[in-house]
């Protein structure tokens, strides 16, 4: 049985296979698309052209380190691929992303991309999204307020994400609250209303953006699928 780590790495490998030669590719945050990352640059260094966009200073420091040509989002028309993690995928592969914290830029990247395609292990893999909680951006200006509001409509624990006892401070300067729904039934009137509250910048679902999920499983398979 492979250990989480061993799942992140064999998914990452074989996200590679998606990348041809002269794509511009949407590179996303977290410790599954390191692999990813690590894996490209291998490629690269065997004389592979392609260009990547990061999501995250995170993964813009790993990239340069690998020596992976980069452009910022500004810089681009569009992006072939795009691929990225999730904290939750459901059957449609609606996604639930923000635990790494770079989900505003993630989902940027993603809107620009003509695919985008999920990198995972089977945990990731759920029925109904929203017992992972879903993380909020908000401004920190009036922060409190934006929460009000949430709470007001939703009734629910909302928790500020934190950083050595201070608040968690996204590569923009914002806040990211997370929302502890337990499950959420209408995925697109949740995110339209969370946009509409003055203060929140973006919401972490991902909503009809994935076009494929490439998969890994304890016992060693690597499994793509689609939306059912």
């Amino acid at each position: 049985m492979l250990s989480a780590t061993d799942m992140k790495q064999k998914t990452g490998e074989e996200a590679v296979k998606w990348v041809e030669s002269g794509m511009t590719i949407g590179i996303g945050t977290g410790t599954t698309i390191s692999w990813f990352i690590k894996a490209l640059a291998k490629k690269i260094e065997n004389g592979f052209v392609c260009t990547g966009v990061p999501t995250s200073e995170q993964t813009k420091k790993l990239a340069m380190e690998l020596k992976i040509p980069l452009l910022e989002l500004n810089d681009v028309d569009s992006i072939d691929l795009a691929i990225d993690g999730a904290d939750q995928i459901d059957p449609k592969l609606q996604l639930i992303k923000g635990g790494g914290s770079a989900f505003l830029q993630e989902k940027m990247v993603a809107a620009a991309s003509k695919k985008l395609v999920i990198i995972a292990d089977s945990s990731k893999l759920v029925n109904q999204l929203g017992s992972f909680p879903l993380p909020v951006e908000v401004i920190p200006y009036g922060w409190k307020q934006a929460r009000k509001h949430i709470f007001e409509m939703h009734n629910i624990e909302i928790t500020l994400r934190k950083k050595d006892g201070d608040p968690f401070i996204t590569d923009h300067g914002h806040y990211i609250i997370d929302c502890h729904f337990g499950h959420i039934v209408e995925l697109r009137s949740l995110s339209d209303s969370l946009n509409n509250i003055p203060g929140v910048v973006d919401n972490g679902l991902f909503i009809n953006m994935a076009k494929a999920a490439i998969i890994g499983f304890p016992d060693g398979t690597v499994k793509t699928i689609y939306p059912v």
